[in-house]
C-alpha cells in the first residue's frame, strides 16, 4: 500500500512539472519567437506606448471617428474583465429600446444619412468586445467621417478598403475592418 501511494505521488509530482511548469514555459517561448506580436497581445502602439489591442474594442462616440460595435459589457463599455453578451431575446422591450437609442446616435450624428443602419452598428455581439465592423458598418459612415475631418468621400472610401481585411484562409468569417487602426490611420491622414 506504501508502495501505490509513492508511485502516485511520485506521478502526480513528475505530471506537475511536465505540464504545469514544463510545457507552459515551450509553449510560451515558442509564441514568443514564432509570433511575438500575438503573444504579447496584440499590442497597437501610439508614439512609443500601447493605445490598445487589435483584439478589444474601445468606445469612440466623437463624430470624428468610425464608431465601432456597441459592448454589452458593464460598467463600462470593452471591459474585458465583464466579458459577455446582453442576454436579451429578440422579443425584449430593452433590447428594442437599446438598438433604437443606437439607431437615434447614429442619426444625431450624421442626420443626412437615410440609409439603412446596419445591424452590426445597434447590436452587441456575445463576447461585448468586438474590435471590428463589418465593411457595410464601415460604408454606412463614410459620408460623416468624411464630412466632419474635411476629407474627401474617395479618400476615406480607400482607407476603409485598405484596412478591410477578407475571410480567414479565404473561408472562415466574414469580411471585417478593425475600427481602432482604422481610427488611427484616420488621425495619421490628418498630420499628413
Amino acid at each position: 500500500m506504501g508502495r501505490l501511494i509513492r508511485n502516485a505521488v511520485s506521478m502526480l509530482l513528475v505530471m506537475t512539472v511536465i505540464t504545469g511548469i514544463a510545457y507552459p514555459l515551450v509553449a510560451t517561448g515558442v509564441a514568443q519567437v514564432l509570433f511575438p506580436h500575438q503573444a504579447n497581445g496584440s499590442l497597437i502602439e501610439k508614439d512609443g506606448k500601447p493605445i490598445g489591442s487589435e483584439l478589444i474594442g474601445q468606445n469612440f462616440d466623437d463624430p470624428k471617428y468610425f464608431w465601432g460595435r456597441p459592448s454589452a459589457t458593464t460598467p463600462q463599455p470593452y471591459n474585458g474583465t465583464a466579458s459577455n453578451g446582453s442576454n436579451l431575446g429578440p422579443a425584449n422591450p430593452s433590447l428594442h429600446d437599446q438598438v433604437q437609442q443606437r439607431i437615434d446616435a447614429l442619426r444625431k450624428a450624421d442626420p443626412g444619412n437615410t440609409a439603412p443602419v446596419p445591424a452590426d452598428l445597434v447590436t452587441a455581439s456575445g463576447s461585448g468586445l468586438d474590435p471590428e465592423i463589418s465593411p457595410a458598418a464601415a460604408q454606412y459612415q463614410v459620408a460623416r467621417v468624411a464630412r466632419v475631418r474635411h476629407l474627401g468621400v474617395e479618400q476615406v472610401q480607400a482607407l476603409v478598403a485598405k484596412f478591410t481585411r477578407g475571410r480567414q484562409l479565404g473561408l472562415l468569417g466574414e469580411p471585417r475592418v478593425n475600427v481602432l487602426t482604422l481610427n488611427l490611420a484616420l488621425d495619421g491622414m490628418q498630420h499628413d
